[in-house]
């Protein structure tokens, strides 16, 4: 397919690097910038560097010098979080297209020549590309295939909400987005998710690896500040955001099953055992809106039974029957497989099978594939067709959670 026309010189893309402290992953990152197939006419490189104190602003400075690239250094006081330094070089961007770059990672050679050809061939807003980890995990099931329209709903792209994407910037300056700097986990998310809902489709480029994804050896991660609280903070903002943009109904659920999973469960998890008893206090009153305004049986249907119970039992404020949940979990212990109703149903019998109104036995149903004591447990054939929700969590989970737990760099 033939280039897009440009306007004024404008160029297809606009690479935005923000940095702090990133040497000397930096150094590679940009001759990933410099060996792009789609040529330095065709891109510019914005770079903010956050305050760094070992070299950054100077090593981008030399390579701004020398490059044939168009490049702009800007270099500013630490913002404590990498929304600054990505607005900032949003504000400055000439591009059709924008990448957000992360300093410590790097591109495929052809990664933008790829994607912008998909953008334009397709008119998607959003394009992902490939993305492995080196030296840590990265989500692997929203690769299977390349897609010129994916479905936001039935497809596993919900799972990848980091900014390494390629946005169209017209969307962005037209809606007035931009990274929520109050919010210090998570928004990158917040922001991706909202381009998926409100732009004009997403694409998928999973036959080239676009994206490496670098684990640092030092362990330079962003502070842990305020701890388990960021995690509520970006929970709330993510399903206020799902919520403002998507009605109630099934398509709601399937979105909302990412935050109530990835985000807001692992705080009630086998861990919750061990922590103090005002911790765990807080964590529920923290919850209890969140389980108010989003929580929904449908959506409960769509997880694995672990899951959904720990849910309900959020949702019910029953701290107690979570704790005996989560020590189950915790001890590594396995449920007894019961089958029970009529038509007879599959149940795990997870503590208070059969004896709490609060978790009657349907909480307890096997409603999507479980494994258990090393066996795989379907749910019976005569059910109706899988939701939405249920088919994308069945095939996510396992990869975004390992994501998430690995270690990922300090970026500003």
């Amino acid at each position: 397919m033939a280039d897009m026309p440009r306007k004024n010189d404008e160029p297809d893309v606009s690479v935005i690097i923000g940095a702090y402290d990133a040497m000397p992953y930096l150094v590679r990152c940009l001759e990933s910038v410099e060996a792009q197939t789609i040529g330095a006419d065709r891109m510019e490189i914005v770079a903010i560097d956050d305050g760094s104190t070992d070299g950054t602003g100077a090593c981008l400075e030399e390579f701004a010098a020398r490059t044939a690239i168009p490049t702009r250094v800007v270099r500013q006081a630490n913002s404590g979080g990498p929304s600054g330094p990505r607005n900032r070089g949003l504000g400055l961007a000439r591009g059709r297209y924008v990448f957000f770059l992360d300093a410590d990672d790097y591109f495929g050679e052809e990664a933008l020549e790829r994607m912008v050809a998909m953008g334009d061939r397709a008119g998607t807003d959003v394009v992902l590309g490939k993305i492995v980890g080196v030296n840590r995990g990265a989500a692997k099931s929203m690769w299977k295939e390349t897609v010129e329209h994916a479905d936001l709903y039935s497809s596993n792209v919900k799972f990848t909400l980091s900014a390494q994407k390629l946005f169209r910037r017209d969307l962005l300056v037209r809606l007035g987005m931009s990274f929520d700097e109050k919010l210090k986990t998570g928004e990158d998310a917040l922001f991706t998710m909202e381009a998926y809902i409100r732009g004009n489709g997403i694409s998928v480029v999973a036959d080239y690896t676009c994206y490496y994804l670098v684990g640092r050896e030092d362990r330079n991660q962003m502070t842990k500040k305020g701890g388990y609280r960021r995690r509520f903070d970006s929970a709330r903002a993510l399903m206020g955001l799902i919520a403002e943009y998507v009605p109630p109904g099934p398509r709601r659920d399937a979105l909302m099953v990412r935050p109530f999973v990835i985000t807001l469960l692992p705080q009630f998890g086998p861990g919750l055992v061990k922590q103090k008893a005002e911790v765990r206090e807080r964590k529920m009153a923290l919850a209890a809106p969140l389980m108010k305004s989003y929580w929904t049986p449908e959506l409960g249907r769509n997880l694995k039974v672990n899951e959904r119970l720990r849910l309900m039992c959020l949702a019910e404020g029953r701290l107690d029957l979570l704790l005996d949940i989560a020590a189950f979990l915790r001890d590594k212990k396995e449920p007894e497989l019961v089958r029970r109703g009529n038509p007879p149903r599959l149940h795990l019998a997870y503590p208070h099978f059969g004896e709490s109104s609060v978790l009657p036995d349907r909480a307890f149903e096997v409603t999507i594939t479980e494994w258990v004591g090393g066996r795989r447990i379907e749910a019976p054939h005569d059910r109706p067709r899988l939701s939405l929700a249920r088919r994308v969590v069945r095939k996510a989970r396992r990869t975004v959670l390992s994501a998430l737990r690995a270690p990922r760099a300090h970026r500003v």
